[in-house]
């Protein structure tokens, strides 16, 4: 798969098909990113589970945490990974050989062999793109803050440099 670009109805069709997302780098913290995407898809309906070695055994917004994918009591429809590239790379090919059917690594996340092992193995993968704000962005959540200017993306773009007024 081409992972520069990713059709809206491909975006949407993932966001359709899950229903229950393990979020590995989770996080109790209320003011951390993983934390508040756990929430926004809580309330979007999504189960959400928490993984995180350091909260194994407590609970993050009313569900346990679990160490490991592999500790988790049933397999979940997604996976969406806090972690840095390198990581995310070992956790998307962990959950492909657990057959997850869909691996989502966050804003910043690209791992482009990781992927392509996880997409041989039979799983889809997007990167570098955030559920929450994919969900908000194409489920009018943005719109009706009168925002919806087709310039807020999940996607990032180069910075274009600023015009000298002078």
């Amino acid at each position: 798969m081409q992972h520069d670009f990713y059709p809206d109805e491909f975006i949407r069709g993932v966001l359709n098909a899950v229903k229950t997302i393990a979020v590995v780098g989770a996080t109790d913290n209320p003011v951390r990113a993983s934390f508040y995407v756990m929430k926004y898809m809580a309330d979007k309906g999504y189960r959400m589970i928490p993984v995180n070695p350091a909260l194994a055994g407590k609970s993050v917004l009313g569900q346990p945490a679990y160490a490991s994918l592999t500790d988790l009591p049933e397999k979940p429809d997604m996976v969406d990974i806090f972690r840095n590239t390198a990581e995310a790379g070992r956790v998307a090919e962990e959950a492909a050989a657990m057959g997850i059917p869909y691996i989502w690594m966050q804003l910043g996340i690209r791992n482009d062999e990781a992927a392509a092992r996880a997409e041989t193995a039979g799983a889809t993968v997007i990167m570098n793109r955030c559920p929450k704000i994919e969900y908000a962005r194409l489920y009018g959540e943005i719109g009706r803050q009168g925002v919806n200017s087709n310039i807020i993306t999940a996607k990032r773009r180069p910075v274009k440099p600023a015009k000298k007024l002078m």
